[in-house]
């Protein structure tokens, strides 16, 4: 934005709508206002000010200074970047906030002071938002509301200034429509046999590829009908990480529809190694190394092809899985439970899931199967 010529100090509109106002002083330095102004009006008081110290020979340089160092202490982009540093996130999310913050906030906010950024600021910056991408937008104004409730709690800020109405909430762009009994049947049969328990586990048991792709032998009680979830592997950067599920209520005892026990045990003698820790869908040049997401869609492709789904993605199985727990049924509180979804919505509700209930469920998941027949 072009500077005001002014016979003391300048001033320039910055891209927010706020004004900035600096000067050099007697030391031949550049002095910057602690702070952004809403209004030129403002900016001029300032400069006003810190001229009448110099006339009243009131300035001194060592004043300016720590009223800079002040003001780069309070200024939004060092505090998001320590707020981001201290995270405790896994490192998928790391690198979505990462390029949130780059895009799409730290060219506004970067230097401001977190004091600056009033309701109004955030809601002209909400505006400018892509609309034609509500996921983006809605998880980009989580990210910074997110920043700014810390703020709240480290007493920088009174209130919190993200107050824009349902913004941190995206409507589902792409419509789901989960895979039929038939269709199911169609993906199985033309994936590869080493692949066919992992489209299944998926549908009936409501896993994230992430989940599935980290499955031991020690995970799956196959007496009992339990399928254990407690790691998922995440890829990113070419790095493979394995870890706990996507959030706390991920971390789950699923009950296993009777009708897979038979494929499991069958998948066990045929594709898994022997030990605990041998994967149950390992890759097929390593058995170390989990399968790729790549592997499965090479062969994912084809078939939903044949099943008529060229729409269908390999995650949309576990959406699948909770369509069809949801005809047995089953409450939302033991849906959540069952496929480790977690909101804070329904964070009450998971507390008051059944857990006996599950093996109904699955039971019950047998027999919708066998009607399907």
């Amino acid at each position: 934005m072009p500077r005001t010529k002014r016979d003391f100090g300048s001033i320039r509109k910055r891209s927010n709508r706020r004004y900035q106002a600096f000067y050099m002083g007697p030391d031949q330095g550049f002095h910057r206002a602690p702070s952004t102004f809403q209004t030129r009006a403002d900016a001029e008081a300032w400069l006003a000010q810190e001229r009448r110290l110099i006339q009243e020979d009131e300035w001194s340089p060592t004043r300016s200074r720590r009223a800079q160092v002040r003001r780069r202490a309070e200024a939004f982009g060092p505090y998001a970047e320590a707020w981001l540093t201290h995270r405790d996130v896994k490192p998928t999310t790391r690198a979505l906030y990462r390029r949130q913050l780059d895009r799409f906030i730290i060219p506004t906010f970067d230097d401001m002071s977190l004091r600056d950024i009033t309701p109004s600021v955030v809601r002209i910056w909400h505006s400018e938002l892509d609309p034609t991408r509500p996921t983006q937008r809605a998880q980009t104004y989580g990210l910074l509301r997110s920043i700014l409730s810390t703020a709240v709690h480290d007493e920088i800020l009174a209130t919190n200034p993200c107050k824009v109405r349902g913004a941190g909430v995206a409507t589902r762009s792409r419509r789901v429509e989960p895979a039929s009994l038939k269709e199911l049947g169609i993906l199985v049969r033309q994936m590869p046999a080493r692949f066919q328990a992992l489209v299944l586990i998926g549908a009936w048991c409501g896993l994230r590829f992430g989940e599935l792709a980290e499955l031991r032998r020690g995970d799956l009680d196959l007496d009992a009908g339990v399928l254990h979830v407690r790691r998922g592997v995440v890829r990113h950067g070419g790095q493979v990480t394995v870890g706990t599920p996507k959030s706390s209520a991920g971390v789950r005892d699923v009950a296993v529809p009777p009708h897979l026990l038979p494929v499991l045990h069958e998948h066990f003698n045929t594709h898994v190694g022997e030990g605990r820790d041998a994967l149950v869908f390992p890759s097929v040049k390593d058995p170390a190394v989990q399968v790729h997401p790549n592997t499965i869609y090479r062969y994912w492709y084809a078939a939903r092809e044949a099943a008529g789904r060229p729409d269908l993605r390999v995650h949309d199985l576990r959406h699948t899985g909770a369509v069809l727990a949801a005809q047995t049924g089953a409450t939302l509180a033991e849906l959540m439970a069952r496929i480790g979804h977690s909101t804070p919505q329904a964070a009450l509700r998971y507390q008051h899931a059944a857990r006996g209930r599950d093996a109904k469920i699955a039971a019950a998941l047998s027999e919708l199967a066998a009607a399907g027949d």
